[in-house]
């Protein structure tokens, strides 16, 4: 069943009762934000598209007047909230919070924190994925006033991601990831010998629907009117001899730094250089993905390495890097990677 605001109730179970109108006082910590953004996360488990109906029809009130989505509230501001009714199911749902968890830290302070994501684990739920890091983390952390994911990274990959604890660390962090201010390297292991003159790919980026609705991404040309510039670059960190029992090619190591942040960007970037990811099942080699199985490499061989960043208090410049995690170090080590 889906969410009711207003109208009739949809044939079924009752829709669980909703609330009163309320107003909400904008704090210091949400200074700034979007009104949209303010409002999903006041309005939970309501559909993103109902809370911009609601802000379009005039229900949702700005200091007494009407507004729009992309307004930015300021401390101190009154916010009107309208009934919203939500079914039995979201209810259940929320009486059914994501598990409370902790993840290991690199760096904590009150501004921001920097954790070591393990793979297999979503940064936020939505698209068929109940919860990802940063719900269970508001679980663990149910005193914590703020707690903002900076920027994201794909599900199975590894390593460091930052979380911010004030609204102005999250927007400090956030302009530093638009204007390509920091440094985002990640190690990604590929069959064969990586050219070691290819050190940059400067290919637009095509992002696409299959049919099935998965999301996909493609190499296109300049051309391309829905294509965006995304520039990789590769250095070669280490190579991994052939291991020919075991019918596996060379690989080589790499480190990649990306410029630009589009969706799947490296593993997109790489396989159409003829080096896939090892692991990666979607823009992978599959027949070398069912051999690296055997061998004990369960996913795909992505890990983000290194993060450069300025504080978002002192400005310091920062540089925080994440070791390979246990599965894929002990990958490599059976391999006998050279320098």
């Amino acid at each position: 069943m889906k969410h009711i605001i207003g109208g009739k109730p949809a044939q079924g179970r009752a829709p669980v009762e909703a609330p009163a109108a309320r107003i909400v006082e904008v704090d210091a910590e949400s200074a700034g934000q979007r009104l949209d953004n303010f409002l999903i996360r006041h309005l939970k488990g309501v559909p993103k598209t109902h809370v911009y109906r609601i802000i379009r029809s005039g229900e949702v009130r700005l200091n007494k007047g009407r507004t729009s989505a992309d307004a930015r509230v300021a401390a101190g501001d009154r916010v009107r909230l309208p009934p919203v009714r939500v079914s039995d199911k979201v209810q259940d749902k929320a009486e059914r919070p994501a598990p409370a968890r902790e993840f290991p830290i690199l760096l904590e302070d009150e501004h921001l924190i920097a954790l070591d994501k393990p793979a297999g684990v979503a940064v936020h739920g939505g698209s068929g994925v109940s919860f990802g890091v940063i719900e269970q983390l508001r679980q663990a952390r149910q005193e914590a006033r703020f707690l903002e994911l900076v920027h994201r990274l794909d599900r199975e990959t590894s390593g460091i991601l930052l979380v911010a604890k004030r609204r102005s660390a999250l927007k400090h962090l956030q302009d530093q990831f638009r204007e390509r201010e920091t440094g985002k390297t990640y190690l990604a292991l590929v069959p064969g010998a990586w050219p070691a003159n290819k050190k940059v790919i400067d290919l637009p980026l095509h992002k696409y629907l299959q049919e099935d609705g998965e999301r996909r991404v493609r190499v296109t040309t300049p051309q391309d009117s829905d294509g965006m510039r995304s520039i990789t670059l590769v250095k070669v960190h280490s190579h991994l001899p052939a291991r020919p029992l075991q019918g596996l090619p060379a690989m080589s190591l790499l480190e990649v730094t990306i410029k630009t942040g589009r969706t799947h960007q490296i593993r997109v970037h790489l396989a159409s250089q003829g080096h896939p990811i090892a692991g990666d099942d979607k823009y992978g080699d599959f027949d070398l993905n069912r051999r690296l199985q055997k061998q004990g490499l369960r996913r795909m061989f992505l890990h983000a390495w290194r993060l450069q960043f300025d504080h978002p208090a002192s400005g310091e410049r920062m540089e925080l890097r994440a070791e390979l995690p246990p599965e894929l170090a002990a990958f490599l080590s059976t391999g006998h990677i050279d320098a």
